[in-house]
């Protein structure tokens, strides 16, 4: 497989974008945007293809750089960012992948960033009856050497219906359930940067298998699929 990677020239486009954020610069320079545009597209399809050798991924989407400005603030009109994300195929694997790329602040992103009310729900009852397998998954050395440590946003207290003094309630007022790997500028422009992407990628297999069980199945492990 032939390898992809993001250039210099890419890192340089953003930088000026983000202090030329206006529609009449980006139009002068929309022919550098789109040649640059398509050079991570490949990169992420690129990684994709990898990817496909350890985990069936459906599709990936390359997010449009213009910004919905509608209900923000910010009024600049263009993402100083690029970003794909990763859909895996079929009911039965749950999870997602998200790549940004952008100077300062580029990172990787997989779990459940906005998972809907019925699957919440599933998670944090699984939680309280047994989260034994879900602490030994996200605490091994070598996943956390990779991902680190769970985030994301949360209850202040327990949900309703749960027990604020259950030993686990850390894990059940969470409201995301989400791990992000950051990389330095070196990193991503350097030739092997779609391979770490990959095995960071393959690193979260074990959470994503548990967490496409539990969403699958009711409490007793029922497929809920048949």
């Amino acid at each position: 497989m032939q390898s992809a990677v993001i250039t210099k020239e890419v890192f340089l486009f953003l930088k000026d974008l983000e202090q030329n954020n206006t529609r009449e610069w980006f139009t002068a320079n929309k022919d550098r945007f789109k040649a640059l545009e398509s050079s991570v597209k490949d990169f992420f399809s690129t990684v994709m293809e990898r990817m496909k050798q350890h985990d069936d991924i459906e599709k990936m989407k390359m997010f449009r750089i213009y910004r919905d400005v509608r209900f923000s603030k910010d009024k600049t009109p263009y993402k100083t960012h690029f970003a794909g994300s990763y859909a895996r195929a079929g009911a039965k694997l749950r999870g997602g992948y998200y790549v940004q790329i952008k100077p300062g602040d580029s990172f990787i992103a997989t779990g459940f960033w906005n998972p809907e009310k019925e699957d919440l729900l599933r998670i944090r009852k699984e939680l309280e009856l047994d989260a034994e397998e879900f602490k030994t998954i996200i605490n091994n050395k070598k996943f956390v050497d990779v991902w680190g440590n769970l985030i994301g946003e949360e209850l202040k207290t327990a949900p309703k219906g749960f027990d604020k003094g259950h030993p686990d309630i850390d894990l059940i007022r969470k409201k995301q359930y989400i791990f992000i790997r950051k990389f330095t500028d070196k990193e991503v422009l350097s030739p092997d940067f779609e391979m770490k992407i990959n095995d960071s990628f393959k690193a979260i297999r074990p959470y994503f298998d548990l967490m496409s069980d539990i969403l699958t199945t009711n409490l007793n492990g029922e497929s809920l699929l048949d």
